[in-house]
């Protein structure tokens, strides 16, 4: 009987088993937004789960059903270094099952340990891997193996269902269809879970999906008419870095208008980040601001509507917060780096300094060749609190013939040298 159910049928059924485990996320008016955007804008808190990430409705539905098709059925494996590991984690420990979790040898030990401390003595960690492909090959010969059943971390039917709960809870708690929602989309579970629950309980409600710029594989698969594997991703925003979205996901995706996706730029991210933990207090990590981010590009079509942002993880590591800061201060313009052929005269140190404005401050400076005969290299960093002011500066260094070269947006050199 279950199996001729409709899939919003499905979902909510999900929805309300998850009570089980823990309430149902906050759907919060942001006061903050709405006013900027001239909208209703509300926050689906998703970094408040056990867990700090939607990834545990997931992980929940599909050991949840795999236990009520097959009772003997008590081991439980997947490959993840995040939010996957912590729900699967969580889940095995709910339903009093073991877990073998993959893990790469590169995964930071804050993930690890909290992995652990979710699933307490029903978990066991493997690190193995450098790299991703690399843990997940192992996780699945394992498998294969020991007779134990892998958990996806987005491709599998039962782990969209369960995403689908966050659809269902939105709904019941605005009391209404809201008119857009916004998704961050890596594997597609997330975004093809809450779009199918929509497309029979709200039909009317309109979407817009996000992925880092760095990791588009629902454009990718849109545009090719198929999923297709990114020859290159970047890695930071780990949450939704994903090379090849899913087969299953992709089906329930497959008819989205290109258009009505959009990318976030690594770096722009950054700049969201910092706004909701200095504004709101909210601590997200790098994906869980994607929806959040894409706000000003939507201004225009979401003015005098009411609109739904999923932040869908919290997991955010503070050690991070240096390198956050830093790439927002470098998109906003606020930070710059320059290599600088200084004069090997006295004087010529002063007479750069002077340049330099009020407002003006050196973060780095560093000597990387020096000649005593002619110029040295420099590496030097400024901060400053207006964009402008490198234009100020620029001008005052031509004109007194020093040979410069902006290297912020050099990501070869900007790698080995900042």
């Amino acid at each position: 009987m279950l199996a001729l159910t409709s899939f919003a049928d499905r979902a909510a059924e999900a929805t309300n088993s998850l009570r089980t485990l823990f309430p149902e996320t906050p759907l919060q008016l942001n006061v903050h937004l709405s006013q900027r955007y001239g909208a209703e804008i509300y926050l689906k808190r998703e970094d408040l789960t056990p867990v700090r990430s939607y990834k545990l409705r997931g992980a929940y539905n599909a050991m949840r059903k795999v236990l009520a098709r097959d009772p003997g059925q008590r081991h439980f494996v997947c490959a993840s270094a995040g939010n996957h590991a912590q729900g699967v984690a969580y889940a095995c420990r709910h339903f009093g099952v073991t877990g073998t979790i993959f893990m790469p040898v590169t995964t930071p030990q804050q993930k690890i340990d909290k992995t652990r401390a979710f699933g307490e003595d029903n978990v066991e960690i493997r690190l193995t891997g450098d790299y991703f492909d690399q843990t997940l090959a192992a996780a699945q010969a394992y498998c294969t193996a020991d007779g134990a059943w892998f958990l996806s971390p987005f491709d599998d039917e039962d782990v969209i269902e369960g995403q689908a709960s966050v659809g269902v809870e939105i709904i019941r708690q605005l009391g209404r269809a809201p008119d857009m929602v916004i998704l961050p989309v890596g594997g597609g579970g997330l975004a093809s879970g809450v779009t199918s629950y929509f497309s029979e309980a709200a039909p009317e409600t309109r979407f817009r999906y996000v992925e880092p710029a760095g990791g588009t594989s629902l454009a990718a698969a849109l545009a090719a008419g198929a999923p297709v594997t990114l020859r290159r991703i970047n890695s930071f925003v780990d949450g939704a870095a994903v090379a090849r979205i899913g087969e299953r996901t992709f089906d329930r995706l497959r008819h989205v208008d290109p258009g009505h996706v959009l990318s976030a730029p690594e770096d722009r991210i950054c700049i969201t980040m910092l706004e909701m933990l200095n504004v709101e207090g909210i601590v997200l990590e790098p994906a869980g601001a994607l929806a959040v981010d894409v706000l000003p590009e939507l201004a225009d079509q979401i003015a005098g509507k009411t609109v739904v942002c999923v932040t869908s993880g919290g997991n955010f590591d503070f050690e991070r917060l240096p390198e956050v800061k830093e790439r927002a201060q470098r998109y906003a313009g606020l930070k710059k780096y320059f290599i600088l052929r200084m004069p090997q005269r006295p004087g010529a140190l002063r007479e750069f300094l002077e340049m330099l404005g009020p407002d003006d401050d050196i973060a780095r400076f560093e000597y990387l060749k020096k000649s005593a005969r002619n110029f040295g290299s420099v590496l030097i960093g400024i901060e400053t609190r207006s964009a402008a002011n490198f234009a100020s500066l620029a001008a005052k260094l031509d004109q007194a013939g020093f040979v410069y070269r902006d290297i912020t947006d050099d990501e070869t050199l900007a790698e080995f040298l900042i």
